[in-house]
């Protein structure tokens, strides 16, 4: 007897290790592994409203119609899943929204209320005045991705895996989401059913413009009960609870200021992005006295991060900085930001703001009057897409600030920005710039940005940017994205 229940605790344990990295462990693939799919006929689906839009054609289950959802109703587990792993190939057209549900329940219409999604969009941008920012590999609208892993047009590999509280997504052998439901999730009323529990899975078809493909459909059933846990459910505070609220509210959390420095790695990065929630795009510091000053190291850059899953930003140091690169180089990153941290006195004597041996501030207001002046040449004339670190000032009359940052001076940066199209970042290190610089932004219509500016490996939750967000009444629409670089 003991022999016996030895040998199905070790069965068990055997199970458990499923959602473990199968290539780190040397597992093979096609043990345990059951298709849902036959190939050929869409026996053991069934979908919801418009059913024609699901087909079966070189043995793959296409969509092209209006909305439907193709639910598994087969006899494998008689569909009903606890603790499992899923794979299937997927392919989307160009501007494709799709998904692949788990935990979920046949319904005849709408969109599943039961269970979580999968999200599949690599290129989709919403439709009917909504910005859709989730991309492939979330899990929608409590973890979300915003800068796309696979491209429109080609295959790849959903793998999503549960186990107990523990949800894993892997697009092709990316981890893109590595997350333990807490003990007091925060529920959205829209959303009652979506809560680990079981159920089956369901393909969307979103609508008449995403076009999509499925093909090896595959599940390994896992066992009810696991022997343990992989990782214990975090604290979930309000922070987190926070970052989830705006998540689901399509608000695109991604701290655009982050550097590979401090001991912080670019695995590091995606850590912190499956732990908290928050994405992050690499900056890297061009200009004289930085590690790059030339085209050459931007492309030596850019090819380090090629087809890494984070927005690549330059972050341009001083005011020589367009001389120094390519209007091309430039060009290349997803974005490009720069600060009013470096410029020069009067006299043209170089200053550093955060150095105090270089700050000389005989007259406040006059010091204030070409401070402005100066930012707002910068925002005027300089070829970026965020301005960081803003409305910062020298220790020396950094105690000072509500008072030297009058409207005037506020006003005179914030129409600056608003002539050059240039985003503010709200910064987390420096908590900057006050609330009422971000309310006059807001009220000219400027885009904001997230931000930490970290010295070592610590990011963070974007503490100051969703307080300003819950103190400024800041909405999704206010927050700058990326788009897609044309030709130079």
């Amino acid at each position: 007897m003991v022999g016996m229940k030895t040998a199905r605790w070790m069965r068990l344990c055997i199970g458990a290790l499923c959602c473990l990295d199968l290539s780190a462990l040397g597992a093979g693939d096609t043990e345990g592994w059951i298709p849902l799919f036959d190939g050929q006929t869409l026996d053991g689906w069934k979908a919801s409203e418009n059913p024609g839009g699901f087909q079966v054609a070189n043995g793959t289950i296409t969509f092209d119609g209006a909305r439907s959802h193709l639910f598994y109703v087969g006899k494998v587990q008689g569909a009903d899943f606890k603790n499992f792993e899923l794979k299937a190939d997927v392919r989307t057209g160009p501007g494709a929204n799709s998904g692949i549900f788990f935990h979920t329940a046949y319904q005849e219409a709408g969109f599943p209320v039961k269970g979580f999604e999968a999200q599949v969009a690599n290129t989709h941008v919403g439709a009917g005045g909504y910005i859709e920012r989730k991309k492939t590999g979330s899990l929608y609208g409590i973890r979300n991705l915003y800068k796309a892993i696979v491209q429109d047009n080609e295959w790849f590999t959903m793998h999503i895996c549960v186990r107990n509280r523990h949800v894993q997504i892997r697009v092709n052998d990316f981890l893109a989401v590595d997350y333990i439901e807490p003990e007091n999730p925060l529920l959205d009323v829209r959303r009652p059913g979506r809560r680990i529990s079981r159920g089956t899975f369901a393909l969307q078809g979103h609508d008449p413009d995403s076009k999509v493909s499925f093909r090896n459909i595959r599940v390994k059933p896992l066992p009810d009960e696991l022997p343990f846990d992989s990782i214990a459910p975090a604290p979930f505070d309000k922070v987190d609870q926070q970052i989830v609220k705006l998540g689901t509210a399509n608000y695109p959390l991604v701290d655009f200021h982050t550097h590979l420095k401090g001991g912080l790695t670019l695995e590091g990065v995606f850590e912190h992005m499956r732990r908290t929630g928050i994405n992050h795009g690499i900056a890297v510091n061009c200009g004289l006295g930085f590690a790059i000053t030339n085209d050459a190291g931007i492309e030596s850059f850019l090819g380090s991060m090629a087809g890494k899953p984070v927005f690549v930003g330059m972050q341009a140091e001083g005011r020589e900085w367009p001389q120094l690169f390519s209007k091309a180089a430039i060009h290349r990153f997803d974005y490009v930001f720069t600060d009013s941290m470096t410029i020069f006195d009067p006299r043209g004597k170089r200053m550093r703001l955060w150095i105090r041996e270089e700050v000389e501030v005989q007259d406040k207001q006059a010091f204030m009057d070409h401070l402005a002046d100066t930012t707002a040449k910068i925002l005027e004339e300089e070829p970026i897409d965020i301005y960081v670190n803003p409305t910062f000032l020298p220790d020396a009359i950094a105690s000072e600030y509500d008072v030297l940052w009058t409207p005037a001076r506020m006003q005179r940066v914030i129409g600056a920005a608003q002539r050059g199209g240039v985003a503010i970042e709200i910064n987390s290190r420096y908590r900057l710039p006050s609330a009422e610089f971000i309310r006059r932004a807001k009220a000219a219509g400027l885009k904001f940005t997230l931000g930490v500016n970290n010295v070592d490996a610590d990011l963070g939750r974007s503490e100051y940017g969703l307080e300003m967000i819950a103190a400024c009444g800041l909405q999704s629409k206010d927050f700058w994205m990326p788009k897609a670089r044309s030709s130079p």
